[in-house]
């Protein structure tokens, strides 16, 4: 005679111990507090993130329960970071250094150029949330980059264009200085972010004293599109 069959309620007990069991010790389950975030210097922030992207390299993110981060983080939030980047959808932050929610704040615009209403937000996250790390990251193959090489004008855009033209000007290139050369479009990008963290701290006197009393950190960084690579620089 056959045992009998167990009932649902049992079945799915053993269901969540097996599932349970087979989750990695290292998952991460809940959003970032403030004693964390608060524990973590800059620079250790800023290596977290290189951490984060050399695992997103490697098709090795960490196990995430978002349902969870997202009730944890919904009564408070202790973001570590701001973020300015690109609104290119190939360059999400969040996911290419594999950060959770909670983690970040995160500006995105054509060409993360900054104005008024980004360094607004800058502030806010910085003096006002306690984010410690200030980042500037741009990526290759930027078609906003090429727009702003090739003297586009198209509505509001072509103000915006007209943030990134200095970028253009200022960028040390021997070569071809067009937009269908890939090389200089990079490097314009990356002259980009340099000059953007230049003006952020000249447009602010509340984020320059908080970086010169060492309490944040500006940087910029780098994404290749075709490596999935961050390149950190100061």
């Amino acid at each position: 005679m056959r045992d009998a069959l167990p009932c649902p309620c049992a079945r799915r007990r053993r269901f969540l111990i097996a599932s349970a069991a087979a989750l990695p010790i290292n998952a991460q389950a809940d959003a970032l507090t403030k004693a964390q975030r608060d524990a973590m210097s800059p620079d250790e922030i800023i290596e977290d993130m290189k951490h984060g992207n050399a695992r997103f390299q490697k098709s090795e993110r960490k196990a995430r329960n978002y349902l969870r981060e997202q009730r944890a983080s919904a009564a408070g939030q202790y973001p570590a970071a701001v973020l300015l980047s690109c609104i290119d959808s190939r360059a999400p932050a969040e996911v290419i250094m594999d950060l959770g929610i909670g983690d970040i704040f995160n500006c995105r615009g054509a060409g993360n150029v900054e104005n008024d209403d980004i360094l607004g937000s800058i502030e806010f996250a910085c003096k006002l949330m306690g984010a410690k790390v200030v980042l500037v990251m741009g990526h290759t193959a930027c078609g906003t980059i090429k727009g702003a090489i090739a003297n586009v004008e198209l509505g509001h855009l072509t103000q915006l264009l007209d943030r990134i033209k200095p970028a253009v000007q200022q960028t040390r290139y021997d070569g071809e200085r067009t937009a269908a050369n890939c090389a200089f479009v990079d490097a314009v990008a990356r002259t980009n972010v340099e000059l953007t963290l230049a003006t952020i701290r000249g447009d602010s006197p509340i984020l320059a004293g908080l970086d010169r009393e060492h309490m944040i950190k500006l940087a910029g960084a780098m994404y290749d599109l075709k490596t999935g690579a961050v390149d950190f620089f100061a």
